[in-house]
């Protein structure tokens, strides 16, 4: 007998299209596909709305703990778009250890099931190097090895760079502190762009240098928020060569023309106004008492000063771009979502709502299906989920169900968290966590070791 049956639904296969069968789910897996009902425990009704596998985020930013003391926020954001399965520790940057993140987890659940990398900028830290500036000693790097080593025994699924944000990190010390992933194909390596804009190429081609030198697939991060300023073409052109070279590059992009991060960091330092071609007032601050405050001069610099915590989100990117990139074959859609105490830029809850109604539903940029895979399938093939990523028998049954008439994403610039539209149910493991759109339970998630 199944635990549930869901039927009324349109099934979304990946061979077959959308399909009016039935699926059935016993002990967190796809039990039934067809059009027959089989005995069951529970049913759910649809009246039309598809059955997608749960969305996959490659790239985000997960919780602070220290900072939310010990309660979910990004987390129940993506649960409410429809992510099942989400990649944290991205752009270097852990925001806290990995062993203190795991642990709350298998404590407590998760909205959703976790994966992490280990990050370069949290391991210099680690190390001893405070100086974003300064190349690491031949001592730190050793001890960076080591804490890379341990993070991939408690399942990390790689190691992660942000060299725009540590610029000292040279492709020596990357390619050194990586030795531990040396030829492993099982693992990845990703990375923030060391330059944006004019030079997102010489970015490309250290990337690049990197994953031929340690034999590792590496993850090209948030494609749009570094090349969408006039150079997208040349740069989806030139990681194309490189795959053609026999290169395991992977790339990933967010669906908005603004990107986010710390106004404190390195990303705002001098001359950065002048390389996107923009002034104070295209950077926009979240938190108190510059809530939703577009800068002048003198708020820009107070905040960089006094507030270099804060979020700020910087309008500097292409449209026509971001579509672009959206639309290469390779290119994944990940929201690189963050939020500091709910504060933030609305990828982190409307990524994935916004990508399907904008760009498959409204603008046709993709077939229908082929584009869902760039949420689905695509990234769980690149993180080696061989359960996760599409609907068949003997799978887990994480499942996003969603009206595509209604679908929308709602977070906006000024409430970066209000929840989409469309979003009817979501499962994982075949728990329902989110139902008519309301959610039901923040515990169904787990760390999934690598």
């Amino acid at each position: 007998m199944l635990d549930l049956l869901i039927k009324g639904g349109q099934v979304l296969g990946f061979d077959q299209g959308l399909q009016s069968i039935n699926l059935g789910i016993k002990e967190g897996k796809i039990a039934y596909l067809g059009k027959e009902e089989p005995p069951t425990k529970e049913t759910l009704l649809l009246q039309g709305e598809i059955v997608s596998p749960g969305f996959i985020d490659i790239h985000m930013h997960e919780e602070d703990f220290k900072l939310s003391k010990g309660e979910y926020d990004i987390s129940l954001t993506m649960l409410a778009m429809g992510v099942t399965t989400a990649v944290a520790g991205n752009c270097g940057n852990n925001r806290q250890s990995l062993q203190d993140f795991i642990s709350h987890i298998e404590k407590v659940g998760s909205p959703i099931n976790y994966m992490s990398y280990i990050g370069h900028n949290f391991l210099r830290e680690q190390a001893g190097n405070t100086d974003t500036k300064a190349e690491s000693t031949p001592q730190q790097i050793q001890k960076m090895k080591l804490l890379v080593q341990e993070a991939l025994d408690l399942g990390a699924v790689g190691l992660s760079y942000g060299f725009e944000y540590a610029t000292g990190g040279t492709i020596e010390e990357a390619v050194a502190i990586a030795e531990p992933l040396w030829g492993r194909k099982d693992l990845l390596l990703a990375a923030h762009y060391r330059f944006d804009g004019d030079r997102a190429l010489e970015s490309v081609d250290e990337m690049a240098e990197i994953s031929k030198r340690t034999a590792v697939p590496f993850l090209i991060s948030h494609l749009s928020s570094c090349s969408a300023f006039g150079n997208m073409k040349e740069v989806l052109d030139r990681i194309h060569e490189y795959k053609d070279q026999g290169l395991d590059l992977l790339v990933d992009a967010y669906p908005y023309t603004a990107f986010s991060t710390y106004i404190g960091s390195d990303v705002f330092e001098e001359g950065c106004l002048e390389r996107w071609s923009v002034g104070y007032d295209a950077i926009q601050l979240t938190e108190a008492p510059y809530e939703n405050v577009r800068c002048t001069e003198e708020i820009f610099y107070d905040a960089r000063k006094n507030y270099p915590r804060m979020l700020a989100i910087a309008f500097v990117m292409k449209e026509e771009e971001i579509a672009m990139a959206l639309a290469d074959p390779m290119v994944m859609v990940a929201s690189d979502g963050i939020y500091r105490e709910h504060k933030g830029h609305p990828r982190g809850a409307g990524t994935f709502p916004r990508y399907i109604s904008r760009y498959l539903r409204d603008q046709k940029l993709l077939d229908f299906v082929q584009g869902m895979k760039k949420i689905t399938l695509d990234p769980a093939k690149a993180l080696g989920l061989d359960n996760k990523g599409s609907l068949e028998v003997g799978k887990d049954a994480d499942l996003c169900i969603f009206d595509l008439d209604r679908i929308k994403d709602c977070a906006d610039f000024q409430d970066g968290q209000r929840p989409p539209e469309g979003i009817v149910h979501v499962l994982l493991e075949g728990k329902i966590a989110l139902k008519d759109g309301k959610i039901l339970r923040e515990d169904a998630g787990k760390f999934i070791r690598k």
